[in-house]
């Protein structure tokens, strides 16, 4: 008859492999993940690019002179700022107007710019407030996930401390200043 210990054991090291071979699936699920999430933000990219391309220009046709590799080459401001619900949050670059974003995600940074707390940032939970979310899980999660994809892409800065903040100036934007940053206009 086998010691009761000798039992616990054996199904310490059962759960220990099965714990190891999902944490392997995982990490490949993972990878997968990414990975399908690189080729759909490309095939996002494309299609805005393409919709970019073949968009009518304003005034086109009265203009004298304008051939149709311009026309072509002009990209109507509508085209360029209509946000898709849903759609994968692009990229910041230096130009690139706050208005490219879709709704939700033009609030949460207009919320985080507007926060008076002394640069000290803003937590998760206080902007599902302001959004006037309830303060439950399920929403604040909410709202970190989308703050986090404005950080992974440049929109935001996210703290260690879980607190995020406006986007850092760069070179390229200090040398830009004189411009409208496209991000709320200059302020």
């Amino acid at each position: 008859m086998a010691s009761v210990m000798g039992l616990l054991e054996e199904r310490e090291t059962a759960a220990r492999v099965r714990a190891e071979e999902l944490r392997a699936e995982a990490e490949r699920v993972l990878a997968e993940l990414a990975e399908a999430e690189a080729v759909l933000e490309r095939r996002v990219i494309a299609r805005v690019e393409v919709a970019e391309a073949l968009a009518p220009v304003p005034g086109a046709a009265d203009a004298p002179g304008e051939g149709p590799r311009q026309a072509v080459a002009g990209v109507s401001p509508q085209a360029k700022t209509t946000p898709v619900t849903g759609s994968v949050v692009p990229r910041w670059h230096p130009g690139m107007p706050v208005e490219a974003l879709a709704a939700d995600y033009r609030r949460i940074i207009e919320l985080v710019e507007d926060e008076g707390g002394g640069g000290e940032g803003v937590l998760a939970r206080e902007l599902a407030a302001r959004l006037g979310l309830e303060a439950v899980p399920a929403k604040v999660e909410g709202v970190r996930s989308k703050a986090k994809r404005l950080a992974e892409r440049g929109w935001l800065e996210a703290l260690p401390t879980g607190r995020f903040t406006p986007r850092q100036p760069t070179g390229t934007d200090r040398a830009a200043d004189a411009e409208p940053s496209g991000r709320g206009g200059g302020s």
